[in-house]
């Protein structure tokens, strides 16, 4: 077992494991740590925790120090820098006229290098704007081009749903979402109804998928073949989330529709699941990038 205490260095973003190197650190206490870009300021989300060795990658870097008055003071001062090299940067994009958006500047805490965080619709060639963001601020720089997720988390927006979006209010990682996904739990395959803010199809589809991938075990398909206490009949429409089916009944019984719960039936033959809507797959398929 490996002690460790978990650190993050955005309000929401992922979680690393340092080695509290003796010292008894709890949530919420702010500390100096050194990473791979540098000494930087990080919130500890994981009071000290014993681990199994194979949870963690060695080598394991040590907290420093738990933060001081003077080390919010410093990480005050570089939010301030930050908006100034937001619009020093702005100016230089324009001069030399490249078609890239600038989302975030960040400071590493000791100041020892700047990342401009940027999206672009296909490569861009920027060697001579960080020739001249070096010249200006003397130390090292950093393009670094990042997705329209990425920059949806960074800005945050509301979603269609009227709340705060999930990437910029807790979701640490990024999960796949795919189109199977959106017609699995009955949506409309409209791209304006599915996707997101930041125009990439919606995170929520994502931590959805597992209630509804349990209840397509044990619900028919439209079109199967049931047996139902009326009698045989197809299923024309399911209510998933009820767990309620309407059956067409053959006509040598009833031959009308009928309502029954999902224990109420037993499958026959199964039908395939069919699309609902015919919509251009290349335009789904951007969705998913």
């Amino acid at each position: 077992m490996v002690q460790i205490v978990g650190i993050r260095f955005k309000s929401v973003g992922k979680i690393y494991y340092f080695d509290p190197d003796g010292m008894e650190i709890t949530t919420d206490m702010h500390v100096i740590v050194e990473t791979a870009r540098g000494v930087e300021m990080g919130k500890v989300v994981i009071a000290n925790r014993d681990v199994e060795e194979n949870q963690i990658v060695q080598p394991l870097k040590k907290v420093l120090r738990i933060a001081t008055a003077e080390d919010f003071k410093k990480a005050e001062d570089n939010r301030k820098k930050e908006r100034e090299a937001f619009d020093t940067c702005l100016a230089k994009i324009q001069q030399h006229k490249l078609e890239m958006k600038l989302v975030d500047v960040e400071y590493t805490f000791d100041c020892s290098k700047i990342l401009f965080y940027f999206t672009a619709d296909g490569r861009v060639d920027f060697r001579e704007l960080v020739k001249d963001l070096a010249g200006v601020f003397r130390t090292r720089i950093e393009l670094r081009q990042i997705g329209v997720r990425d920059e949806a988390k960074m800005i945050g927006s509301y979603g269609i749903c009227g709340r705060n979006l999930c990437c910029a209010q807790y979701l640490g990682d990024f999960a796949p979402v795919s189109i199977k996904m959106a017609k699995e739990q009955g949506l409309s395959l409209n791209p304006s109804k599915i996707s997101g803010t930041c125009g990439r199809l919606m995170c929520c589809l994502k931590y959805e998928q597992a209630a509804y991938d349990d209840l397509l075990k044990v619900t028919p398909r439209v079109g199967a073949l049931v047996q139902t206490p009326s009698g045989k009949g197809t299923v024309t429409y399911v209510n998933l989330l009820k767990g309620k089916l309407k059956v067409s009944m053959q006509p040598d019984k009833t031959g009308g529709v009928e309502e029954f719960t999902v224990d109420e039936v037993k499958v026959l033959k199964n039908a395939k699941h069919a699309e609902t809507e015919q919509i251009d797959a290349d335009l789904l398929k951007t969705l998913e990038e």
